[in-house]
């Protein structure tokens, strides 16, 4: 009897205990719950304190942004917008290249009036204009600040002595130096006019330890270079241009540092530093300041080809820029997994890759537009369809002409190389490699329809 008694004693006390288990269990996935909500609702606070600010700015800033957006529908202060309690700013419209052309890349901005604003050109337009973005001073400050940030996240503080700049123009060949020099280094910057042999020799001589380049002038420097390995450079930060892992690794390799030593950023003239590569997590990494948001390529009304699972067209919204309309801004960069991940006890947007462009814009060292590439085209030839393809970080045209186009390509490519003035310093420099143009093929499902046509194919892709 005893024993049965002890038999079931222990049973019972084994009972209460699982029971303890199965209670304490309960409590800590309520607490994780908990505080999953809780940084969720901060998150969104987050949000709400960016859109109220990018609305203040863009109400201020761009009166045909408010008819345009119909914010005036809340008594011209378009706050209705942007409850607290409620997400409704994701049902203002995006601007997309055609908005953009429309109201801000006009000969007639009032921005262009003003003497206190920075301009930067870019790619052409269907108008045959080259883009103007502006930077007002608070937006020049802004950048340095947000860049800054992001690279003491990368390099540290103190780890490096002496840095490079060896890129193409534009905002952040504009602003390398300093940013490195606020850092404490030592840092010089190399001109895209100079020739890859000149580029070598002063990498050589002046042995940067952080060289920051764009992945095609530094494929021009890998070739170009016996021993890439000898010129001191103990860190590589890329921006402007795709840079694949598997590209990434075989950059680190070539010049004998570790992966986690060359670092890519990611960033446009339009809203400035965007992302950088975190190591750590493996995941690109948003700057402070911005909303990211992913949207289907079918909802841009542009008739552009469908993404691949996982795959989001990038939508950003910044809180500082103030000379440009950066509320729901379409990048045209196709992203894949899109996902706030956790950071140091805070949710931080992130993505796993950049995978491609897509709308009216590529990156040939400088942006080049579809509109500039089909200038030059027809203009030699009235009769044409072009392919674009992008293959690594090389620009190749297919031209088709049922009349012929053998003869004219060497001048299309010409002209197209110049189209962009520094694009065309940059490959007779050698840092770019030159625009390859041939002759296609007719192939009826590849030539029926201009819209159709108007996409360029990435390496891999099917045409």
């Amino acid at each position: 009897m005893s024993q049965v008694m002890g038999s079931s004693g222990a049973e019972e006390r084994k009972r209460m205990s699982g029971q303890g288990e199965q209670e304490e269990q309960g409590k800590q996935e309520k607490q994780e719950k908990q505080e999953e909500q809780e940084e969720q609702e901060e998150q969104e606070k987050s949000e709400l304190a960016i859109v109220r600010r990018a609305v203040e700015l863009i109400g201020r800033n761009f009166p045909w942004y408010r008819s345009w957006s119909a914010l005036d529908r809340e008594g011209g202060t378009g706050t209705g917008l942007v409850r607290p309690e409620t997400k409704d700013w994701e049902q203002l419209p995006l601007v997309t290249a055609p908005v953009l052309e429309a109201h801000y890349y006009t000969e007639d901005n009032p921005l262009g009036e003003q003497k206190s604003m920075h301009q930067y050109r870019t790619s052409g337009t269907s108008s045959g204009r080259r883009k103007t973005i502006f930077y007002s001073p608070s937006d020049e400050a802004h950048y340095m600040r947000i860049k800054l940030d992001v690279f003491r996240t990368i390099l540290g503080t103190g780890l490096y002595r002496s840095a490079m700049a060896d890129m193409g123009t534009g905002h952040a060949a504009a602003t390398a130096v300093e940013v490195f020099r606020q850092l404490g280094m030592e840092a010089e910057s190399l001109s895209f006019q100079l020739p890859v042999e000149r580029h070598i020799e002063r990498l050589k001589s002046f042995r940067p330890e952080v060289l920051y380049t764009m992945p095609s002038i530094l494929d021009r420097i890998l070739l170009a270079s016996p021993a890439p390995d000898a010129c001191g450079i103990r860190h590589v930060v890329l921006v402007g241009e795709i840079a694949s892992p598997e590209w990434r690794a075989r950059v680190a390799e070539r010049m004998g540092l570790l992966p986690e030593y060359v670092t890519d950023t990611y960033g446009s003239i339009e809203i400035g530093t965007i992302a950088y590569y975190s190591h750590r997590h493996g995941r690109y990494l948003f700057a402070e300041g911005l909303i990211a948001e992913g949207v289907d390529s079918g909802q841009l009304g542009e008739g552009l080809m469908p993404l691949e699972d996982g795959e989001q067209v990038l939508v950003l919204t910044s809180g500082v820029r103030e000379a440009f309309p950066a509320l729901r801004y379409v990048t045209y960069d196709v992203v894949r997994d899109l996902h706030p991940i956790e950071v140091d006890g805070v949710l931080r947007p992130s993505f796993h890759s950049i995978v491609k462009r897509i709308g009216p814009d590529l990156k040939h060292g400088e942006k080049i537009s579809l509109y500039d590439i089909e200038e030059v085209v027809y203009r030699h030839l009235r009769d044409a369809s072009v392919r674009i393809r992008l293959a690594g970080n090389r620009l190749k045209l297919q031209v088709y002409s049922p009349t012929g186009a053998g003869a004219r390509l060497a001048d299309i490519r010409s002209d197209l190389e110049n189209r962009i003035p520094e694009i065309g310093m940059m490959i007779r420099a050698g840092l770019l490699q030159s625009i390859e143009v041939t002759e296609d093929a007719y192939d009826d499902s590849r030539h029926r329809g201009q819209v159709k046509g108007k996409k360029i194919v990435y390496e891999g892709e099917n045409v």
